[in-house]
């Protein structure tokens, strides 16, 4: 790390912290030449996570976008904001994890289905039926009745 004051490039650690609810951390450095302190922000740097759409665009992970269709299926339902939450952090857990820097939306939207499916079944038909574009009642029928089946054998 080169001082800022007169470039040198060795430097003693003072103090270290947590910065940002533990996504940094800072450090107090002190300049081995001018004896000048200065701080510096050490991050952890994610490799870009591209998603590949159904019809091959590829665009920037956006949890945001996750969470605002998570949101909206779970409109009106008995279901906390910190389970919502919670989908969209275990879900982008698990795309990381991965270690790829290109995932299929569809390989997404599966994780969400799994987990929401588990959470509350009518958000899990709504998001169901945008995530997988239901062309006409058949394919939202046969959606219900598999839930059924598995609901019956419960």
């Amino acid at each position: 790390m080169r001082c800022p004051f007169c470039s040198y490039a060795e430097s003693k650690v003072i103090d270290s912290r947590s910065a940002e609810e533990g996504n940094s951390i800072r450090r107090r450095r002190e300049c081995l030449q001018c004896m000048r302190r200065f701080t510096t922000y050490e991050v952890v740097e994610e490799t870009p996570l591209m998603v590949i759409k159904k019809d091959g665009r590829r665009e920037m992970f956006d949890r945001t976008k996750m969470l605002n269709g998570l949101v909206r299926a779970c409109e009106k339902r008995p279901i906390p904001m910190a389970t919502i939450e919670n989908v969209v952090e275990q879900v982008e857990k698990e795309v990381r994890n991965l270690m790829e820097r290109e995932i299929p939306s569809q390989s997404i939207g599966d994780m969400v289905s799994r987990r929401l499916k588990e959470i509350d079944q009518v958000a899990y038909v709504r998001f169901a039926s945008v995530y997988r574009q239901f062309t006409d009642l058949n394919n939202f029928v046969q959606e219900l009745e598999a839930l059924m089946k598995v609901q019956n054998k419960v």
